[in-house]
């Protein structure tokens, strides 16, 4: 029987430069306005879906990847999505928005300040996607050159929640009763109530209480990604939302599900604190014909593919595949201790690294699959909808479609998809207006 999900979209590219390497460049567009993101995030909300997530990375990598990172604009550059976040709010009535954010980049105290702020002004929609990348490190501080190591992969997950934990605490200074806002005595706020706040932990030291008023319908919704032990940890601890990325068949989608929950009563919470939602990006096509031709196509990449397949993963990887001999094995001390498990995951799959060509992995993430056989993500809205249907039979919480925040990427995706959804009972038509929270807990 059918069942009611949620619904988000990732916006993976981050806030860059959308459209290019595309023909719809040619709508004429323009990346740094918020015209762009307005315009899709109504239509986001229009269909139904709970929230759009922010990828962002605040740096252009190492010296070694800038260049590829920014030559076709797969890494950078990219803008702040924590100030487009406010034109998103204005545009839309109940979509959450979820920038990503990057503890690294923003004391407690002050990101607490700025969180709160956002939360009251986008009436309770925020979200933060916070992530743990540390090669960015050298530009809020003193790094290795400087005789300061960077962390490690663990330790960064450490150091996140201790900020979490951080701004936690000044978020929650304002003790029962400290607002008091009362006209008739004249009395806004008792100080006396007003907890100080005193944390000198490993990473960070400061005080309280915070400098803005309370919530009155929850703080702003917590989001993750990481697929490693530590990762899931930091989600069953802390996370309302877990970005999942994992085989889409039903061993792997219980397993996965079952290490979250399993993580969140270890640390004290409920299974039924956190959606998880599987990340998904997928080629919608008119006809199974269209689909299988795509499909065939794919199945024998030229040089010309893996090459440019091995520069968008080198940006995600800040490590030069494309100075790698292709026919040779990966050497897995390539990367730095520093780089997301996860995405060295989606290069190398279950394979074994020691002995697979380059080529080998790359020839892998060209080849398309079927939704049909659940070989891969292209097929028609029917078959999606069958996939996402199969998914709520196993007890998924919702689905994360992955693309570009532009009104061709969102309509090419969801026009056939959405009605597809609806008449199956599996995608809600209207939002609440009672913030993120309240449409994640609807059902």
């Amino acid at each position: 029987m059918s069942r009611l999900q949620h619904f988000g979209w990732f916006l993976a590219r981050g806030f860059g430069p959308h459209g290019w390497g595309h023909p719809y460049l040619d709508w004429d567009w323009d990346w740094t306005r918020p015209d762009l993101y307005q315009q899709s995030a109504r239509e986001l909300e229009q269909a139904g879906f709970d929230f759009v997530l922010i990828e962002d990375a605040p740096s252009l990598g190492s010296p070694q990847t800038i260049d590829l990172r920014v030559r076709h604009a797969f890494g950078g550059p990219k803008h702040d999505p924590l100030l487009l976040a406010p034109y998103l709010f204005q545009a839309t009535r109940a979509l959450g928005v979820i920038p990503t954010v990057n503890p690294a980049a923003y004391l407690p105290y002050t990101a607490a300040r700025q969180f709160a702020t956002l939360q009251h002004l986008s009436g309770d929609r925020l979200g933060l996607n916070v992530v743990t990348d540390t090669a960015s490190a050298r530009h809020f501080g003193p790094g290795p050159e400087d005789g300061v190591p960077q962390l490690g992969h663990d330790a960064a997950y450490d150091r996140a929640e201790e900020w979490l934990d951080g701004i936690r605490e000044l978020w929650r200074s304002w003790g029962e009763g400290a607002l008091v806002a009362d006209a008739a005595s004249g009395i806004y706020a008792d100080g006396s109530r007003l907890d100080p706040v005193r944390h000198r932990g490993e990473y960070f030291a400061f005080d309280g209480p915070l400098n803005a008023v309370p919530f009155t319908r929850g703080e702003p919704v917590i989001a993750s990604p990481g697929g490693s032990g530590r990762g899931l940890g930091f989600a069953g601890a802390n996370s309302d939302v877990q970005l999942a990325l994992a085989p889409l068949h039903e061993q792997s989608v219980r397993e996965y599900r079952a290490r979250i929950h399993a993580a969140a009563v270890e640390r004290g919470r409920s299974a039924s604190d956190i959606r998880i939602l599987f990340a998904i990006q997928p080629v919608i096509v008119s006809s199974a014909e269209e689909a299988d031709r795509l499909v065939a196509a794919s199945a024998v990449p030229s040089d010309e593919t893996l090459r440019l397949i091995a520069q968008r993963q080198s940006s995600d990887l800040e490590t030069d595949l494309t100075a790698l001999d292709l026919d040779a094995p990966l050497d897995a001390g390539v990367f730095g201790d520093h780089v997301s498990h996860g995405s060295i995951r989606r290069l190398t799959g279950d394979r074994d690294v020691a002995t697979t060509p380059l080529r080998e992995h790359l020839t892998a993430l060209a080849r398309l699959g079927r939704i049909s056989d659940r070989s891969g993500f292209v097929g028609t809205a029917e078959e999606l909808a069958d996939l996402i249907e199969e998914l709520g039979e196993w007890g998924n919480d919702g689905v994360l479609l992955w693309g570009d925040l532009h009104p061709v990427t969102i309509h090419r995706t969801l026009d056939e998809l959405v009605p597809v959804l609806r008449r199956r009972g599996i995608l809600r038509r209207d939002l609440l207006s009672d913030g993120l929270h309240a449409n994640l807990r609807a059902f």
